[in-house]
């Protein structure tokens, strides 16, 4: 026991080193919330032209070029790994840039989930009945009002759960910036490790933030989810 407390002081209470947590924490949280955004708002365009050049039955010469478009950005960032992502957004796109890590980091994060959550929306827009659609321009509504007040709400709710676990993997997955000398929680903890050479207590203190960082957002999808039932009834 003696022995727990003297390496718990060592490694998180010595020379402040509680402040790379909390810097890293800070720094994962802000890196995740923005390219949640940016990944939601790219997902959902892609998959609103995706769908709509699947629905239609002779679709414009440019909404094929758009759908290629799409297609093509999707085969390339699901296909390659994100961490090569991110070290060829830092060290080629932005080499000879003088740009703050974090919007490097935001950038490659926000664009990678987005094509993933760009799948998420599409199964989700193709999973609403074809009469909805027609409903809507029944009422009067063009393409966009339709889209947005009667196909998108309904595929939200039927896509929810995916969408969850997307942003937990996208939360964990920043535990790579590191790569690039950004601070986040993984980073930091490696940075204790190299200061007292004990991997046991920074490793095993940033695995049990990721894991209540993880926790608590699976129980605000888990209430949201619910709420979203319950608004149904």
């Amino acid at each position: 026991m003696e022995d727990f407390k003297t390496r718990f002081i060592a490694n998180f209470i010595t020379d402040d080193r509680w402040k790379y947590f909390t810097d890293g924490i800070s720094t994962t949280f802000t890196v995740s919330f923005f390219a949640v955004i940016l990944g939601l708002v790219l997902g959902l365009v892609i998959a609103i032209i995706r769908s709509s050049a699947e629905k239609a039955d002779h679709p414009s010469w440019w909404l094929k070029g758009l759908n290629v478009i799409c297609k093509l950005y999707l085969t390339i960032i699901r296909g390659t790994p994100a961490m090569i992502q991110l070290l060829i957004m830092y060290y080629a796109i932005f080499g000879s840039v003088a740009i703050d890590k974090r919007i490097v980091a935001i950038l490659t994060f926000g664009i990678n989930s987005g094509a993933y959550v760009a799948e998420i929306f599409r199964s989700g827009i193709m999973s609403v009945d074809q009469g909805q659609f027609e409903a809507g321009r029944s009422l009067g509504l063009n393409y966009v009002q339709t889209m947005w007040h009667i196909i998108i709400p309904q595929a939200f709710k039927n896509v929810l759960p995916a969408l969850g676990n997307e942003f937990i993997t996208l939360l964990k997955e920043t535990s790579i910036c590191g790569y690039i000398a950004l601070t986040d929680i993984t980073h930091g903890a490696n940075t204790v490790r190299s200061q007292t050479y004990d991997a046991f207590m920074p490793l095993f203190g940033a695995a049990a933030i990721y894991l209540v960082c993880v926790s608590v957002l699976s129980n605000l999808v888990g209430r949201l989810e619910r709420r979203l039932r319950v608004s149904e009834r």
